[in-house]
């Protein structure tokens, strides 16, 4: 596809959501998963996709990123169609995702991970810096291998390196997933800072009561389907443990 252009500012184009699926439908091989999602991310806030497992969320996310094609409908960053586009495009134009998984070099020290961010034209300097303001805790093991840290200390340096680079969009997928809920609910509050400083989040959680607190929208993914969309307040009664987790 043509190269692609982003405001540095975070803008929407003409008051556009910054992200936004209409009727998007997805397939693996010829399978459809994804069975006309609409949706759309307004800037600075947080959007919530719950469900349980095998609902579609993770592929919603893989739609966003540019890792999984869609079979028909549209994908538009900022109010414009990016169908087509690669997941590496998109990274450089400020979409980043966090998969799901954590997704670090465990081989690599905490600073050789950092390094890898440089890719999308940020100095080292810069990098650490800005990571280790926000995850001091980083700062004192940038000398240690990564898989030898926690689950907690891995999620922050897969955030680190994500908000390194000024992202306009950040993509969660599961970051609750095999952490303890305090590691969980001090993760959150970061995501919740980002979110105020313009950044657009869309989060995929099973467990809804660890992003409800700082979602402002939330929408329940079944079967492939977006069933309903509404703040935390109008989704309360729907909100059920049942499906979503505790």
């Amino acid at each position: 596809m043509s190269e692609l252009s982003y405001h540095e500012d975070h803008g929407a184009v003409d008051g556009a959501p910054l992200v936004e699926l209409v009727d998007v439908r997805a397939a693996y091989g010829t399978i459809e998963v994804l069975h006309g999602i609409n949706l759309s991310v307004p800037q600075g806030s947080v959007v919530a996709l719950l469900g349980p497992n095998g609902a579609g969320k993770s592929t919603i996310l893989k739609v966003v990123s540019g890792l999984l094609q869609p079979t028909a409908g549209e994908v538009r960053l900022a109010g414009r169609v990016v169908n087509g586009a690669s997941a590496d495009e998109l990274a450089r134009i400020g979409l980043c995702t966090i998969p799901e998984g954590r997704g670090v070099f465990p081989n690599l020290t905490v600073r050789e991970n950092l390094w890898m961010a440089t890719m999308a034209g940020v100095s080292l300097a810069e990098v650490e810096e800005i990571a280790y303001a926000r995850f001091p805790r980083l700062g004192e093991r940038r000398k240690q291998l990564a898989g030898t840290m926690s689950g907690g200390e891995q999620q922050m340096l897969s955030m680190a390196r994500a908000l390194s680079v000024n992202p306009s969009v950040l993509l969660l997928d599961e970051l609750s997933m095999g952490l303890a809920p305090l590691v969980v609910a001090n993760l959150y509050e970061i995501v919740a800072q980002v979110s105020q400083e313009g950044v657009s989040i869309l989060v995929s959680e099973q467990f809804a009561r660890t992003v409800l607190g700082i979602a402002q929208y939330a929408a329940i993914v079944l079967h492939g389907n977006i069933t309903r969309v509404g703040t935390p307040a109008e989704l309360e009664d729907e909100l059920s443990a049942a499906y979503l987790g505790s």
